[in-house]
């Protein structure tokens, strides 16, 4: 067993969304050995049971525990709500677990007091409130405006981003009136780093456009730093990359380039056997 420091970081999502998250963590650790779960098989995560989603969750966590994960990064708004307490209690000292919404809320919190922000994600992640409550709780005297943009991941997995299709359907959502007078907005979908550019477009550039995976793969900095477990061998070993699904499909594996940014090989590993 290599030792801590060498063990790689766990990332997981409903499906290939949370690879974004990945390919942020990539970016600003690239000597960390990174092992990704895409739950191919049960997405999306939106439109499921909060105890199914827990049941699935243990079941990824188990995987990646099996593989030495030092830390599990939940790359998964829904999962992140439903699943994060229970994982924190069941890996225990195994692995620290990363949601995507503690280190958003805090970033905001610490960066937006008094302000007014927006925030666009899944029906699910909106009206979980979970962003509002976590929020409020800080007493930052932020003022949340939420809205749920279902149409955004799917047109994003079909590939209509950049596109004139896709400019029409993100004007439409945030010219709402639910988010009128925001000072920023936040990402919270891990899709969504892909349309940040046409978001910024729209607003002229005049907006700050949160990125929920730019912002986890920063405190996943913060974490191994503090914990003395970040990796800096830097030799040509480190920084291997290792990707898992529950189903495979060809249209998976080349969707994944989308969301990478580059070209990387699936493997099959069902949760249930």
């Amino acid at each position: 067993m290599a030792g801590m420091k060498e063990r790689p970081i766990g990332i997981f999502d409903s499906g290939i969304g949370g690879l974004t998250v990945a390919h942020a963590i990539r970016q600003l650790l690239p000597n960390e050995d990174l092992v990704y779960f895409g739950d191919t098989a049960h997405l999306p995560y939106g439109d499921k049971s909060e105890a199914a989603i827990q049941a699935y969750s243990i079941k990824i966590a188990d995987v990646l525990l099996k593989k030495g994960c030092k830390v599990i990064v939940i790359a998964c708004n829904s999962a992140s709500s439903a699943a994060y307490e229970l994982l924190r209690e069941y890996v225990r000292k195994d692995a620290h677990i990363i949601n995507v919404i503690d280190p958003m809320v805090e970033a905001v919190v610490r960066e937006f007091p008094n302000r007014k922000i927006g925030l666009i994600g899944t029906k699910r992640t909106v009206q979980s409130g979970i962003y509002a409550r976590k929020i409020d709780e800080a007493r930052a005297g932020i003022e949340l405006k939420t809205l749920a943009t279902p149409l955004l991941a799917p047109m994003i997995e079909e590939g209509f981003f950049n596109n004139q299709i896709s400019h029409e359907i993100i004007a439409q959502y945030l010219a709402d009136p639910a988010l009128e007078g925001i000072e920023a907005l936040i990402l919270a979908c891990t899709h969504y780093p892909l349309i940040r550019q046409e978001i910024l477009g729209y607003y002229q550039d005049k907006m700050i456009v949160l990125d929920s995976s730019v912002v986890v793969a920063e405190a996943l900095k913060q974490y191994l730093e503090s914990a003395d477990l970040l990796n800096e061998i830097g030799t040509s070993w480190a920084g291997q990359r290792h990707f898992y699904v529950s189903d495979y499909t060809e249209a998976f594996e080349a969707a994944t380039r989308i969301f990478f940014d580059e070209t990387v090989k699936l493997e099959k590993h069902p949760l249930w056997n």
